[in-house]
This record gives structure tokens, sequence and C-alpha cells, in this order.
């Protein structure tokens, strides 16, 4: 059960002792010349070393792998948080040819961090290297390296985390971006109109550019690998925890969301569902909510969600396959396609902001994409490729399912969808199937997150962590009976959570790192994309949280 620091240690140096004597053996004579190069980054590294470890040990230290493991594909590796030994965090998609074999079997605490720094302090000064300064998650280096590459270039031009290839990269965003946001377009349109789908192309030009900016925070020193590493760099330890907070934030809301769109998918496909608990009957809607909560508990538990992660990859092909049926469904089977729709509805636009800007919630996953890839250089590509077809899907399915439904349009198109197709069933079980994946995968990085504020005297027992994630998917279940309107529940999130997250946040990162190498530009356009973001969020936020009440009361 323990992972105590010798035997980390004994990982760590037998690992490089290995690797320096086949460097050696391939390039003996390249040691002279290289020696002074290999002397000042030692240097370098110790001077920097401070620094970077200060990224590394404050709270969340568990956000890098979790996230990883939320965005990608992992190898499978199966167990329960009851077994003698939790198994380890998972190796990613992003880093499936590498293996992290000392990676500690229960999750640390604060007292003692996962990341790299008990590794710099354990080594010796002579031992320590620029691998320090690596990201975090991946302590080995990868097999596909050369032999004969020089010990510097292995350091600083290739770290070990970088094996995602592009399409790897691609199939990891489109992942992130293509979810259930999807489904609320059409009822976008609708809120807010067609000229508001306007709204769509212009959140994502500027997503992209400010996806661009997390970039630019990220090479700007090293040591920076995700979000949270962002905004402490900003803004200290208070602007790491508070971002952390708010991505934690909104992995949680869409949690509740998976729970009303079940309820809501559910209740459609067999409405006379209904039963009686203790004296109180449960309709259709409260029974589904609640069988999906039972259902999605037993994963939650999981430590190792290798298995689910292959299977909530294919959200890409479920949600093609959701916009497939739609076209088919309008075209043809001819089902609508009638209605001219309103050209602008200002009483209801701002909750059309809100749900355009939760389809671009994907900037808590695009650092750790960017510091994953092979071709760092190539990272632009992907994601003007992923806003760019997420973009087309979204608005697609906005004036499809408008045109089609008009103002009779639900929250979520599946709704509107004749039951008696077969392609209306493909559409509506793919939609009920999908998020009993995602959740446990979008709860985990939540839960990890608490998990590392148990003390260390408690590590020992799995019931800390069990009574955490029971408690957290009981939770979601509780507010999402309590406030049962998807459509402006995700218009809630996406005006009070996204906006920080995507417009907001990653403008003041950049003006407050890279204040005196910002061009005039740069700074206007931040300053700019910061006003739209305040003015949507205050606008969306107010007029969704107005409409919930006065659903509440009626």
């Amino acid at each position: 059960m323990k992972n105590s620091v010798s035997e980390q240690n004994f990982y760590i140096e037998s690992e490089e002792e290995d690797e320096e004597k086949e460097l050696n053996r391939d390039g003996e004579g390249e040691a002279d010349v290289n020696g002074t190069d290999s002397d000042e980054s030692l240097a370098d590294d110790n001077r920097q070393q401070s620094k970077t470890g200060s990224y590394n040990t404050s709270w969340p230290q568990s956000y890098r792998q979790s996230i990883d493991l939320y965005s990608s594909v992992p190898s499978p590796n199966l167990t329960f948080l009851g077994t003698p030994t939790l198994s380890r965090l998972s190796s990613s998609y992003l880093s499936s040819s590498l293996t992290r074999r000392h990676t500690p079997e229960s999750l640390p605490t604060v007292v003692k961090p996962l990341l790299d720094k008990p590794e710099d302090e354990q080594l010796p000064p002579q031992r320590r290297s620029s691998r320090s300064l690596l990201p975090p998650t991946l302590l080995r280096r990868s097999s596909s390296i050369r032999k004969d590459e020089k010990l510097s270039r292995v350091s600083h031009e290739l770290p070990m985390s970088r094996q995602s290839s592009f399409g790897q990269a691609l199939l990891n965003g489109l992942n992130v971006l293509c979810g259930v946001g999807i489904l609320s377009t059409p009822y976008a349109a609708k809120e807010g109109g067609w000229l508001g789908l306007s709204i769509l192309l212009i959140f994502a030009v500027l997503s992209f550019y400010t996806g661009m900016l997390l970039r630019y925070c990220l090479d700007s020193e090293p040591g920076l690998g995700t979000y949270p590493d962002i905004g402490q760099a900003a803004f200290g330890t208070a602007g790491r925890v508070v971002i952390s907070v708010i991505l934690y934030v909104e992995l949680y809301a869409c949690c509740v969301e998976y729970i009303i769109l079940e309820s809501d998918n559910l209740s459609s496909l067999f409405p006379n569902a209904k039963i009686s608990l203790g004296g109180f009957e449960l309709d259709s809607h409260h029974f589904f909510a609640l069988m999906t909560t039972l259902a999605v508990l037993p994963t939650v538990w999981l430590r190792d969600l290798s298995v689910l992660s292959y299977i909530s990859a294919g959200g890409v092909i479920a949600s093609v396959l959701v916009v497939l049926c739609l076209f088919w469904i309008g075209l043809v089977d001819k089902v609508g396609i009638h209605s001219e729709g309103t050209v602008l509805n200002l009483g209801t636009l701002p909750v059309a902001i809100g749900l355009y800007g939760y389809c671009y919630s994907g900037h808590a996953v695009f650092p750790n994409i960017y510091t994953s890839m092979a071709q760092p250089n190539r990272f632009p590509a992907v994601l003007l490729a992923c806003f760019g077809i997420c973009t087309l899907m979204y608005a697609g399915v906005a004036y499809m399912g408008y045109t089609m439904f008009g103002e009779e349009t639900e929250s979520q198109f599946t709704l509107n969808l004749p039951q008696d197709l077969v392609a209306s069933k493909v559409a509506v079980w793919t939609t009920v199937v999908n998020p009993f994946t995602k959740y446990a995968l979008t709860m985990s990085p939540v839960a990890m997150s608490l998990e590392e504020l148990i003390p260390s005297n408690h590590m020992k027992s799995h019931m800390y962590a069990i009574c955490i994630r029971t408690a957290l998917v009981i939770s979601t279940l509780l507010v999402a009976l309590s406030i049962p309107f998807f459509g402006l529940v995700m218009s809630l999130i996406g005006s009070l959570l996204t906006m920080l997250v995507t417009l907001i946040l990653p403008c003041a990162c950049f003006l407050s790192i890279l204040r005196g190498k910002a061009t005039r530009f740069q700074i206007a356009v931040c300053i700019i994309i910061i006003a739209v973001g305040v003015v949507s969020s205050a606008f969306g936020t107010r007029s969704s949280l107005s409409r919930i009440i006065e659903n509440l009361s009626t």
C-alpha cells in the first residue's frame, strides 16, 4: 500500500542510469564536445527549479492525469476503489507508448505531491537535470526516441509526454467539443432567431484565438503544462485555485446535465413508467433520473476508467450519427422543414448566447492536448480543424432543427423527433447511451481533486474516496431534480462558467504573463474579448436565472 520515497528514488535513478549507459555506449565521442552545454543546461535548471517546482506542488496535483483520462483513450486496466491496492492513474491515449511504472498506488495528498518536485528533491545535486521541467505526468523516456540522440536534445527538445500525433490530438479535441451542446443548437436558434446564429460564428473565432493565447502562455516559461499552471503563473497560488475551482464546477455542472438529459429522453420513450417507494410515487422523469444515478454510481467508484475511455472516445462518432439521423429525418423522411422562423428574438437572445457559448467549452483540455503533441507547431492546425468542424456541425443542426420544428423546438431536438421512425430511435438511443460512458470520466477529475484533501493518515481507508464519489453523484441527482430544465441550465453554465474559462481568463492570463512582450494589437484584442465575455456573461446569467426562477415558481 505504501509507495515510499526510497522506492520512487530507486525507479528514477535506475531509469536514468540505464538511459545514460545507452547514451554513453552509442555516443561516447559526443560527451566532451557537449560537456560545456550540459553544464550550462544544468545551471539553468537549478536556477529555475524553485520557480518551476511551485507549479507542481499546489492543489490540484491530479489535474493533468484526470483531464488526460477525461479527454483521451488510455490502455485498459479495470480496478475498483475497494481492492487491496488502488490501481495506478491510467496512462493516456496521448502517451500510450510510455509506461509510468512508479505512479503512486494511492492518490497522494498535498503533503505528498504526485508530480515532479519529490523526484527533484530525491536526486543528488549532480544528478538533477532538465527532466524536472518536463510535464509531470510522464517520467520515462519513450522507446521511440533514437538512442544516438544527445542527452540535451532529449531533455529539452523532445519532452517525454509529447507522443500524440496530429490525428490523435484532433480526435481528442473533437471529442471534447462535440458534446451534448449540439442537441440544443436548434433551441438556441429558436431563442435567438436566425440572426442569433452569427453569435455562434463570433464565439468560434474568439474561442480559437483564446485557445492560441493559452499556447503562448504555456510557451512563456518551462514547467507550465495545464490550465491551472497558467493561472498560477499569472496570478499566483490564488489564481491556480480559483481557475481550478471554476473548471471543476463546470465539469460538475456537465454531470448534472447528463442526469437531466437521461431523464428527459428516457421519459419520452417510456412516458408511463413510474414507481411507488414508501408511499412516494415517482413519475417517469424522477424515476429515470434515479435509475440513471444508480447505473452510473458503480462506474464512478472505478479508479481506472480505461474501458469507459475507449467507449467515450466514440463521442465524436455518436455526435455525427445523431446529426446524420436529424438530416435523414428531415430530408429523406421529409418531416417538417416548413417553418420560416423568426429573424431576431431580442427578449430571449441572452439565453441563446449562453447556449452558443456552452458549445465551445473545451479550453480546460487544450493545454493538455498541446503539451502532448509530438509536433506542437501543428497545434494551430488542430485547433482550427476542431473549431471548423464543430462549428459546421453546430450551425447545420441549428438550421435543420429550427426549420423542422419551428417555435415548438424543445431544449433537445431528440425530444421533437417522431418516435415511429427508425432514424429517430437510433438518434434517441445514441443520445441515451453516450452519457453513461462520459459521466464517470467527467466526474473523476472533481473526485480526484477532493481526494487530494484527505489527510495523509486516512489515505489507507478506501471508504473516504468512495464516500466522496458517492456524495458527488447523489448531489448531481438532487440538483438535476431541483432544476430539471436542460436548456436553461446549459445556458446558465455557458454564460457563467464557459465565458470565464473560454474568453475572459485566457485573455487575463495572457496579459498578466506576457504583459511586457504582447503587442498593442494583442492587448487591444484581449481587452475587446474580455469586454465581450463580461457583457455576454452578465446578460446570459441574468436571463437564465430569471427564466429558471420563473419556471420553478410555475
